[in-house]
């Protein structure tokens, strides 16, 4: 654990010309007294650690000193990869190897360049749940993401719409969408793959034995054809609506996307009014209403009959709220 520690504080001076004790005690999650000791302890190894007094003071290694301790570890390597998404680094348990991996490739940078890091984090950041929403790391997670990074198979349980139940999957890759995770997997034994969400397994644990990998396998390809069949699989009703022009405009951001573009390109010419008629896919009569509300007169709905009815005595109320 020392040993560690002593390597990090000198590729921490190693990165930058100076370092208060309140500073390296930050980073390195110690005590002013316990960087004092260790800075003492490289400087016996033959480490040289020089320290400035005063105000102004620090320390900082003298010469251009340079340590050979800069080579990456596997899982340090796989972690610097992932380094622009630091949400999902923390949540898979990965934020101290990916640290590590960080003073390292700075450590091997010319003086010049070793701020590139920190100048980057104050451009770019990916902040990846959507609005209005307090995602929650899914306690099972990091063992899944070990899995991951391992190729090791894994038992779970899993809950399902039905039921739980019990797989044992060989876990290819995860993808964080809109702040959920989910796992793809392919069913042990050459079953098929699947998709699971990991809010929803209620116990993981990893086999001793390693799987082979597809040399096929495309998680960003495989992700998106899923992606795409989930979309298309929940939309098992129609409505006919009348759209104004801005109701068209307004329409990919009230239901899917690319079911809006898809209705309104096979639409007909504008009629007298400038509205056009177009036969849109949707989840089911219930979430239509709640979709389409969202258009308010830009939109009227022309079947179902029963959805209509429903928008009709919407109508009614919302006049006896405001007046005729």
């Amino acid at each position: 654990m020392r040993a560690a520690r002593l390597i990090k504080m000198v590729l921490l001076l190693q990165s930058r010309p100076s370092m208060t004790a309140a500073e390296l005690a930050r980073e390195l999650e110690v005590s002013e007294r316990t960087v004092t000791r260790d800075a003492q302890a490289l400087s016996e190894a033959g480490v040289p650690v020089y320290a400035d007094r005063g105000r102004a003071g620090g320390y900082r290694l003298v010469g251009g000193y340079r340590t050979r301790l800069t080579g990456l570890a596997r899982s340090e390597a796989e972690a610097l990869f992932l380094s622009g998404v630091p949400g999902a680094l923390r949540e898979m348990g990965l934020e101290d190897t990916a640290s590590a991996a960080r003073l390292k490739v700075s450590a091997a940078l010319l003086p010049s360049l070793r701020d590139a890091s920190r100048t980057a984090a104050q451009r770019f950041h990916l902040d990846a749940p959507s609005w209005f929403q307090e995602p929650e790391t899914p306690g099972l997670l990091p063992a899944v993401a070990e899995a991951v990074w391992d190729d090791r198979r894994i038992t779970a349980r899993y809950r399902s719409r039905e039921a739980e139940v019990g797989r044992e999957l060989e876990p290819y890759g995860l993808v964080l969408k809109a702040g959920v995770w989910y796992l793809c997997a392919r069913v042990a034994d050459g079953g098929s793959f699947r998709v699971y969400r990991i809010d929803r397994f209620r116990a993981v644990e990893a086999a001793g034995e390693r799987f082979e990998r597809a040399e096929d396998f495309d998680l960003p390809g495989f992700w998106a054809e899923r992606a795409e069949q989930f979309a298309r699989s929940i939309l098992r009703a129609e409505v006919e609506v009348r759209l104004s022009k801005e109701g068209a405009r307004r329409l990919p951001y009230a239901v899917d996307p690319p079911t809006a573009r898809e209705a309104l390109e096979s639409a007909g010419d504008p009629d007298a009014e400038g509205r056009v008629t177009v036969t849109l896919a949707v989840e089911s009569e219930e979430v239509a209403h709640t979709q389409l509300t969202a258009l308010g007169p830009e939109v009227e709905v022309l079947a179902p009959e029963r959805l209509r009815a429903r928008f009709a005595g919407d109508a009614v109320r919302l006049a006896g709220l405001y007046g005729t």
